[in-house]
């Protein structure tokens, strides 16, 4: 019974068997993965369990060592994982081992390809004195590529970098003016250089500080001139603008689009006299000038009017309201004069006038006026009526003389502002 049993153990390794090793994928690309198979035909009727594998490669075992398991996963494969693999199978007790042909394996690598070339500040705009980044990129390749940058189109060569990897970087730390050029890249893999496009690099540089000039007609600047006001910043990017102040009040702008400054035309007037300075910017950062004083000068038959409509408009200010408030005393006043004069004339009542009458004299009397108000009122007009009288000597011969109507003189009226007076002569009766 022990020997039957000894037979039926060692029956399976006693028979002709062979052992295989199986790739997957049988064609291995350079950065996947790969799994290797440790199969034996014919299947050996022992449980897995009795069974120990060991995979190798060239002269040496590979890390897995003996295990159980008929299969060993190989996460990455790259070309230097290229070469001759096999494995080996025994028992658990058994002295003997059981060992597979050699398999070569080549891991095919894939060549670089859409080789491109940015920038860092995007847009290939950088600052002057700021750092500068070149990104050069793959969208294929496998394996250690080696990245390339070059400056022009003729091909200055600025640095190399191997990596194992599909970008790589290359930084200029300072940008200068004269780093501003055309740039491209190279990536390789084992296949060739491929070329990136060109991209095109401008270094901006801000502004420096701007010097204000001012150009007047004559040898002084006097009211009516014209002045120039030029601006002009040594160093800067265009376009660069260039704004003009008088006493930080903005007078205009311009914009300059290549080197030599801005300038700004004004009519010159007496208010006009101060500080002027201006400011250059770019975009980048904003330049302030020196201020520049001005004095105007204004002719003597200017100052003159200036100094009259001066006096003259201090005197309004101060005798504006003073006169305006008398006025209107004066009106108030006048208003009330009025109304008592008018009250008092239509209280009198008008004398009737008298029969002149003749004394006896040795000489004539002269003309005596007798005035008397006339009740009537015309606006703001009064009237009077003025009656003379004469008197006469009369001579003992003649009769006594009685006043005859149809020779009393018709009344005359003179119209006076305020006052009029009515004169009425009585003459002597013929």
């Amino acid at each position: 019974m022990l020997l039957r049993l000894l037979l039926l153990i060692c029956a399976p390794l006693c028979e002709p068997t062979e052992l295989f090793l199986k790739p997957s994928p049988s064609q291995t690309i350079e950065g996947n993965s790969m799994t290797l198979t440790c199969e034996i035909q014919p299947r050996l009727q022992t449980s897995k369990a009795q069974l120990q594998f060991c995979f190798f490669k060239d002269n040496g075992a590979l890390k897995s060592g003996w295990n159980s398991s008929p299969e060993l996963r190989i996460l990455a494969m790259w070309t230097k994982d290229s070469g001759s693999y096999w494995c080996e199978a025994k028992t658990a007790k058994a002295t003997t081992t059981i060992r597979s042909r050699r398999l070569w394996i080549q891991v095919q690598r894939v060549p670089v390809s859409d080789v491109s070339l940015e920038t860092q500040p995007p847009g290939g705009h950088v600052t002057e004195g700021k750092k500068l980044v070149l990104v050069c990129s793959v969208a294929k390749g496998t394996g250690n590529i080696t990245f390339l940058w070059y400056k022009g189109a003729m091909g200055l060569k600025l640095g190399t970098k191997t990596k194992h990897a599909l970008t790589a970087e290359f930084e200029i730390l300072t940008a200068r003016e004269n780093d501003t050029e055309q740039y491209y890249c190279a990536a390789n893999n084992g296949f060739g250089l491929s070329l990136s496009g060109l991209v095109s690099i401008t270094v901006r540089i801000p502004v420096s500080r701007p010097v204000l000039t001012l150009r007047t007609t004559g040898a002084q600047a006097v009211v009516g001139d014209m002045v120039e006001l030029h601006c002009e910043a040594q160093r800067g990017s265009p376009p660069v603008l260039y704004q003009f102040y008088l006493k930080d009040v903005t007078l205009g702008s311009s914009w300059a689009s290549s080197t030599g400054g801005a300038s700004f035309n004004l009519s010159l007037t007496a208010e006009r006299s101060g500080n002027y300075s201006c400011e250059a910017s770019n975009g980048l950062e904003a330049q302030h000038s020196e201020a520049v004083p001005l004095i105007i000068t204004v002719p003597t038959e200017n100052r003159r009017d200036l100094l009259t409509s001066g006096v003259i408009e201090g005197l309004l200010g101060i005798l504006g309201p003073t006169t305006f408030v008398l006025l209107f005393c004066y009106c108030l006043k006048r208003k009330i004069g009025r109304r008592s004069a008018r009250e008092s004339l239509r209280s009198t009542s008008s004398p009737l006038p008298q029969d002149s009458t003749y004394l006896n004299s040795p000489t004539p009397v002269p003309l005596q006026p007798v005035y008397g108000n006339v009740n009537t009122l015309s606006g703001d007009d009064i009237y009077s009526l003025v009656y003379s009288t004469q008197l006469e000597q009369e001579s003992p011969a003649e009769p006594p003389r009685t006043l005859s109507k149809d020779k009393v003189s018709l009344p005359i009226y003179s119209k006076l502002k305020k006052i009029t007076v009515i004169d009425m002569d009585y003459d002597d009766a013929v």
